[in-house]
Parts: C-alpha cells; sequence; structure tokens
C-alpha cells in the first residue's frame, strides 16, 4: 500500500501454524493475538477448523492461520477433513511456523515436515514448551539435529502458555512477509464470527469436563444466535455419537450439562462482552462424524 503524499510500504501475508496435535498451535495464535479466539485443551484434536488470527502494527499485518493437529492415525470422514485442511493451507501461505514441542520429534512430527518439504515458502521452526525441559544440556544437541533435517530459515525456542520469546517469533515472521496492502481492516481479529466462537467454547468445556472418548464424538450446533441490546440469547445443540455419551454429557440430574453450560457462559461473557442467555441440548445423531453431509451442514468445509 503506497499514498501519493508518503510512499508507504506496507507488508501483509498469511502465516500458517501447523504441526501434530497437541504441540500448543491455538495456545500460541492466542498469545500471539493477546486474545483468545482458538479453543484449548490438554486433549490433541482440540482444533478442528481453520481459523484466521490477525494482528495489525505498523506496516505489518499478520494473518496467522490456525490449523487441526496432522494426523494420519484416524479414517473416519471428519480426520480426512481436517488433514485436508491442512494440506490446503500451507499450499496458500506466505511463512509458515512449524510448531514441535520441547525435545520431542516423533513419527508424527516427521510427516509434518515431509509435507513441508514440498512448498517453497520459507519455514521457521518453533519449539515449544521450552519451560517444561528439564535437562537443559540435551536441548542445544537437539536443535542441531532437528537443523540438519531441513532448511529452516530460523530456529525459534519459545513458551507459548508463558510468552517468552513470542514479540521475536512475531517481528521474525511479519519481517518474511510480502509487500501488499493490508487485507483486513486494523482492527479486525479474527475472520470468524461470535456465533463460531460460542459454538467453540462450548465444545472446548466439554472436552476439558469429559473423558478421552466422549469429546472425540461431540460437535456443537447453534440453533439460535439473537442478539438484543446488551444480552445475546444463544440456544446450543450437543451431537453425539452414541445413547451413553448423551447420558455421560447430561450427568445425573443434568449436572454435567448445567456445569458445562456455566463455564461456557462465563467465557461468553468475558470474550463478547455482553450477557449472555445459554440454552443447551444433548441430541444423538450416529455417524454424525463420517457423514459428509452431516459435516457440510455443522461448517467443516470452508
Amino acid at each position: 500500500m503506497k499514498t501519493a503524499e508518503h510512499s508507504v510500504k506496507t507488508y501483509c501475508g498469511y502465516i500458517a501454524i501447523v504441526g501434530r496435535p497437541n504441540v500448543g498451535k491455538s495456545t500460541l495464535l492466542n498469545h500471539l493475538l493477546k486474545q483468545k479466539i482458538s479453543i484449548t485443551s490438554r486433549k490433541p484434536q482440540t482444533t478442528r477448523h481453520r481459523i484466521l488470527g490477525i494482528t495489525s502494527e505498523g506496516q505489518h499485518q499478520c494473518v496467522f492461520v490456525d490449523t487441526p493437529g496432522f494426523n494420519t492415525g484416524e479414517s473416519k470422514t471428519l480426520n480426512r477433513i481436517m488433514n485436508d485442511t491442512v494440506l490446503n493451507v500451507i499450499n496458500d501461505v506466505d511463512v509458515v511456523l512449524f510448531v514441535v514441542e520441547k525435545t520431542n520429534f516423533n513419527s508424527a512430527d516427521i510427516r509434518v515436515l515431509d509435507l513441508l518439504k514440498r512448498i517453497k515458502v520459507p519455514v521457521i521452526l518453533t519449539i515449544n514448551k521450552i519451560d517444561l525441559i528439564k535437562t537443559k544440556s540435551a536441548f542445544l544437541p537437539h536443535i542441531e539435529k532437528l537443523a540438519a533435517r531441513f532448511q529452516f530459515n530460523e530456529i525459534v525456542p519459545i513458551s507459548a502458555s508463558t510468552g517468552y520469546n513470542l514479540d521475536s517469533l512475531s517481528k521474525l515472521a511479519s519481517n518474511l512477509l510480502p509487500e501488499s496492502p493490508f487485507l483486513f481492516p486494523v482492527d479486525q481479529i479474527t475472520d470468524r464470527s461470535l456465533k463460531f466462537l460460542a459454538a467453540e467454547l462450548i465444545r472446548e468445556k466439554i472436552i476439558r469436563q469429559l473423558g478421552d472418548e466422549v469429546p472425540y464424538d461431540a460437535t456443537v450446533e447453534i440453533e439460535n444466535f439473537n442478539k438484543k441490546e446488551k444480552i445475546f440469547n444463544i440456544d446450543a445443540l450437543i451431537l453425539v455419537d452414541r445413547p451413553g455419551q448423551k447420558k455421560i454429557i447430561v450427568g445425573k440430574g443434568g449436572a454435567r450439562l448445567k456445569k458445562i453450560g456455566s463455564v461456557a457462559r462465563e467465557d461468553m461473557e468475558k470474550i463478547f462482552d455482553k450477557k449472555i442467555m445459554l440454552k443447551l441440548w444433548v441430541k444423538v445423531k450416529g455417524g454424525w462424524a463420517d457423514d459428509q453431509r452431516a459435516l457440510q451442514s455443522l461448517g467443516y468445509f470452508d
């Protein structure tokens, strides 16, 4: 972007955040934005969608793209869609942040790296959770081994949860962006709607409160999202795969469902800065994660 008077150059582009499940990609995005737009949990495959997070500072606009964890271990249609999302994103961005964790580098990381070897854009190796490394003496040899695997533009150790080195990472990434007009208004931070964020916040609470099985067979559909002055009235339907899962989510006397709704509402009120009236229902819809038509109606296709 140039003006006739000042000829100020601006730089803008897409920066993909990729990696295997559970390395902290969504936590990284939220801390780069200094605002929560992507849900997080300690369980893998929490992120299912491509989510944009936008920062505009000075002459640079960074459009970060949070992606699902790349995972080849599942054959369901939902998992294939999430993997396709990753493939589509890395083929259409200007910079990639390849996120790994601590001194761990396993076969799942190698599969992601193999994907990155096919593209021709700068890749910054982002080593997350370094605050949790107990044996510091092993860290430098680990970096040297990773550097030998690929011609990374930079290798940056960070802690997404504490914010360590995130300013340096953001600066390095923004300096790799092409000269371009800004793609979004300077005050916009995401491409996702409040309705989408509401569904994701409810799903986050399900993931955090339940065991390993149920969260992966559950999704959330917003049936009503009505704004009235300073109040949002939100009706949400939680879909599960089997009747037993509905029983677990509802809980004894509806206690578990009430707790999910309560903590989700609290988060929404902080993020939306509005009073929230939230109603939740649970419905069994067998095989929804393997039904392409159902997935399309639930917004899993961009």
